[in-house]
């Protein structure tokens, strides 16, 4: 059965004891800061509430603290410092940041991202500016620039710096070139390197290498081509590139025109789980070695109270292009502009492993969450307070106009709305249609899929809830858990696409008495999930309490042609409404807000938007099984989560019963909806009622033998007289389970003695003295050498014989398990 790990590439490393080490070699860090830009946006409402840190500041605190310790000579920061350009709480957070950094003297090189100007068109580069208006030049311009220790100077607009820095015996040149360098400014930067011939040169910029939707393959980019044709592939001297911008982390590395390696970085955290969690790259620089080491660490994780950590709040990331090593010869490589090139004194020990000491000092990582793909349809957690389960996991193919989708919860089920009557004149039947290529962490195993939906062409489709389902008026007003599985479709794009709804509960927000006016979405429904036109999923409702308006979350970009868990959880004790992406809460959640307002009797709505009171702009991809529960869930109720498999007890019988006990049947208790399996010399099948008990009958014997183990099997009953075992020994197994996911065994065995002077019957001869044999003999009893009588397996409940009778009671289950005594006919 395949499982998963949330943060699994978040794992904590295996980390070696701390120790003198022997191989000193000439190493220095070079640290990397990738996008910043929510760390500066969220600082004061989010990070500094929540945590009481900031994760950009922590970052650069912890470089200056630890410069000495891992020899940090430089610092690069990628670009995109703050979100919103003109917002100046986001510039003054930035600016705090970047003072530890100037407080201690380590240098740093800083650039802008296309956050960070004004103007961030493609075809707008920096020349074309308006110099005096620019923020970031106020902030983060040469006058700043020229304090620090390794300045060289800046290009005629101020955005682009270079820096030279030593290290291990060595300069380096730092080339920072911020958001689309102009002619001029590729100018300006070969001027640079030809002013400085022997060095080696880092450049960095913001947006270079980009990479594709599984976030880790590299893909080229037509701005980065455009700095490879014109600058980098030409000048030896540049070996290595960092950049940003792109969600991801990837790498490339390709032959320049001198036939030597020039490898490409992309670094960039932003639209993870907490705007980037603070993380940062470090680069360890072996010179002697000749090693590039690069590890993804997070000071910030490290600092965050225990309390609030996540599965996902790892110190390390482990996951492709996040640790890794690049085999650098760097006399070689630097022949053919440094011949002269030497590392300097071998006196520092691996760099790295300092690094990770020092973060892992003291920190209790959380324990990842673990799920577990599904080994049946029945194979979900119930969740009490279920409103509606829509489940699609039928026989796969074109959905019908009119075809009905299955509430199995409730009243509210789907239907396919007619074409004539959906408002797209353009769509056909086959736009919607059931697959079996389903999340593999949702146990119904389907989903439905709505193709060629493109609000250009006014072409969506759409299934809808019936006006009367009572889940249409749900108020919600003791918090709920929404929660679905959505792929969104790899021909996506923004115009066709973009601001496209998945879930969406139907009406006109402006209706509703006491909604307040608002620029956005006035005319929106009450409540809808959906994607925006940079792919981040969207929530947004209108509270119970109408008069407080819309309340928004916000995913980070979501990648294409992937499958995705969504959670929504709104929680009445923190008046909060929370998205989980594939269980990591999102950073922009909604606060003051509960329960929502709604249209009465209006439909929600499966694939399609509702505004100004008619559907439009189909959802392009697929939805899963989604369900609605009336009260605020944790994740082990989720979905993703499977129910419990330990919960198997049995009140079967063992040792050695009486001559003439009846056994009619094995029962116990276990996970509601479970198959139960018996298996061995009884056997037999029972599922797991919604009261947790189970009861497998025993019927006919289906062979007789010499009394060993195995010759009393038996199967299911199958109608409605049940007969008894046979005097012999009868070992088995209990298993419970969904499909392939089954617990492990309880085992057990259990002997009917022969009667007194029968010599064991048919059945065998298991007990007292009467030998083994169907013609044994012999005075065999109902005491076996041991002397037990009886007894029953042990599952914390004793039996009681009354005349003949042995009654076992589960009181829980109000499971009863009888052994009957025959009563014993004399003869002549």
């Amino acid at each position: 059965m395949a499982t998963a790990t949330l943060g699994a590439s978040f794992a904590v490393p295996t980390v070696a004891a701390s120790a003198e080490e022997a191989d000193l070699a000439a190493r220095f860090t070079l640290a990397v800061l990738p996008d910043t830009q929510f760390y500066s946006r969220y600082s004061a409402d989010q990070f500094m509430p929540r945590y009481g840190s900031d994760p950009f500041e922590t970052q650069t605190e912890w470089l200056a603290e630890h410069r000495d310790e891992l020899n940090i000579p430089f610092v690069a920061h990628l670009g995109d410092v703050v979100d919103r350009v003109g917002t100046e709480a986001e510039w003054r957070a930035a600016d705090n940041a970047i003072a530890a950094l100037d407080d201690d003297g380590l240098p740093y090189s800083i650039l802008a991202g296309n956050h960070d100007v004004l103007n961030s068109a493609d075809d707008h580069f920096d020349t074309e500016y308006d110099l005096a208006a620019e923020p970031y030049l106020k902030w983060f311009g040469p006058t700043r620039a020229a304090d620090v220790s390794t300045f060289g100077g800046a290009d005629p607009t101020g955005f682009n710096q270079y820096h030279v820095f030593e290290a291990a015996g060595q300069e380096f040149l730092v080339l920072a070139l911020s958001w689309r360098a102009s002619d001029a400014t590729l100018e300006w930067a070969q001027g640079v390197i030809d002013e400085h011939p022997t060095l080696p040169v880092i450049l960095t910029t913001h947006a270079l290498l980009n990479v594709e939707p599984d976030t880790v393959t590299p893909k080229e980019d037509p701005y980065g081509a455009r700095l490879w044709d014109r600058l980098i592939r030409g000048n030896d001297q540049i070996f290595l590139t960092f950049n940003g911008h792109f969600h991801g982390a990837a790498q490339l590395t390709r032959l320049n025109d001198s036939g030597n390696s020039v490898t490409n970085v992309l670094m960039d955290y932003q639209m993870a789980y907490e705007g980037g969690n603070g993380y940062l790259g470090l680069l360890e620089f072996d010179l002697t070695n000749d090693r590039i080491s690069v590890q993804t660490a997070s000071p910030w994780v490290v600092t965050k109270p225990h309390e609030s950590l996540t599965s996902y709040d790892q110190p390390f990331l482990e996951g492709p292009n996040q640790q890794f090593a690049l085999d650098i010869d760097f006399a070689t490589r630097f022949a053919g502009f440094a011949p002269d090139f030497a590392p300097g004194a071998a006196d520092e020990p691996s760099l790295t492993q300092r690094a990770r000491d020092i973060l892992l000092d003291g920190f209790e990582a959380p324990a990842p969450i673990d799920l577990e793909q599904p080994g049946s349809r029945e194979d979900f957690v119930e969740a009490d307070g279920t409103l509606a389960h829509w489940r699609f996991g039928d026989t796969p193919g074109v959905v019908q106009e009119g075809q009905v989708f299955e509430d199995i919860a409730g009243d509210a089920d789907l239907t396919r709305v007619a074409i004539a009557e959906s408002g797209s004149p353009t769509a056909m039947v086959e736009d919607v249609t059931i697959t079996n290529e389903a999340n593999p962490f949702s146990s119904d195993g389907g989903a439905v899929c709505f193709a060629e939906s493109d609000k250009i062409e006014n072409r969506f489709s759409y299934l809808q809830t019936a006006p009367d389902a009572a889940v249409n008026d749900a108020r919600l007003e003791n918090g709920y858990t929404l929660e679905t599985f959505l792929k969104i479709d790899g021909s996506w794009t923004a115009d066709s696409n973009g601001w496209m709804k998945a879930i969406t509960r139907s009406g006109n927000r402006s209706t509703m008495p006491g909604m307040p006016w608002s620029q956005w979405d006035y005319t929106a429904s009450p409540a809808a999930l959906g994607l925006s036109n940079l792919k981040e999923f969207q929530w947004t409702e209108v509270p119970a309490e109408t008069t407080k308006g819309d309340r928004t979350a916000w995913s980070g970009e979501i990648m294409l042609d992937r499958w995705v868990h969504v959670a929504l959880v709104n929680d009445p004790a923190s008046s909060t409404s929370t998205m989980y992406v594939d269980g990591a809460p999102v950073l922009r959640n909604t606060t003051d807000t509960l329960g929502q307002s709604v249209n009465g009797d209006m439909p929600w709505i499966f694939g399609a938007d509702w505004a100004d009171d008619r559907a439009l702009n189909g959802w392009a991809g697929c939805i899963g099984e989604t369900r609605l529960v009336d009260r605020p869930t944790t994740p082990d109720q989720w979905l993703t989560a499977r129910p419990a498999l330990d919960t198997l007890t049995t009140t079967a019988p063992s040792g050695q019963l009486p001559a003439g006990s009846v056994v009619d049947a094995i029962s116990g208790t276990g996970t509601p909806s479970a198959t139960v399996s018996l298996t061995g010399d009884v056997a037999g099948t029972a599922t797991v009622g919604a009261d947790g008990t189970w009861s497998i009958p025993l019927g006919e014997t289906a062979t007789t033998g010499s009394g060993s183990a195995g010759a009393g099997q038996v199967a299911a009953a199958v109608g409605p007289r049940l007969a008894e075992l046979a005097p012999g020994d009868y070992a088995f197994e209990l298993r419970q389970g969904f499909g392939e996911r089954v617990s492990e065994p309880l085992t057990g065995s259990f002997t009917i003695a022969a009667e007194p002077g029968t010599g064991g019957g048919t059945g065998g001869g298991a007990g007292g003295d009467g030998g083994s044999g169907g013609s044994g003999g012999g005075d065999g009893g109902a005491t076996d050498a041991g002397g037990h009588s009886g007894d029953l397996a042990s599952t914390g409940f004793e039996g009681a014989v009354f005349g003949g009778i042995a009654i076992v009671l589960i009181a829980a289950g109000a499971v009863f398990l009888m052994l009957r005594r025959r009563r014993v006919q004399s003869e002549g």
